[in-house]
């Protein structure tokens, strides 16, 4: 298994039994790589898969709220990319279909190019690099 042992993952809830369809957008979005995925006893709902993505560990499965694990995405967290070329990732993304763009990628005064799009599933990311000299 290549799940850290360390450290802090973040878990992304996807709604509405589509995690399996979010595997797949987050790896043709921004190449993301299934390292493992687990479904519940069903065979239908995911019940957590791993993904390697820009060198970190996400996790994510569908809710289940039967057991209390019904959370909707929250305005409050951002995930943040850090990347060589911001264009070119978040052209990938807007690719992929379904975003939403929250505030469009530019040259920031802090010295990245920078922008943030929600996602098919409702979460918020951010895309930066800094910007080149």
């Amino acid at each position: 298994m290549d799940r850290p042992t360390d450290g802090i993952t973040p878990f992304l809830a996807i709604r509405e039994g589509r995690a399996a369809e979010a595997l797949d957008f987050y790896a043709k979005a921004f190449g993301a790589v299934v390292v493992e995925k687990n479904f519940a006893q069903d065979g239908k709902k995911l019940m957590q898969a791993g993904l390697r993505l820009n060198g970190a560990f996400l996790m994510l499965s569908d809710t289940f709220p039967e057991m209390g694990f019904d959370a909707a995405p929250s305005d409050g967290v951002t995930l943040h990319l850090q990347v060589k070329d911001a264009d070119q990732v978040w052209s990938k993304a807007l690719a992929a279909g379904g975003c939403t763009i929250i505030m469009d990628i530019s040259d920031q005064f802090w010295g990245d190019r920078y922008g943030q799009l929600r996602d098919p599933f409702g979460h918020r990311w951010s895309i930066g690099s800094p910007l080149k000299s």
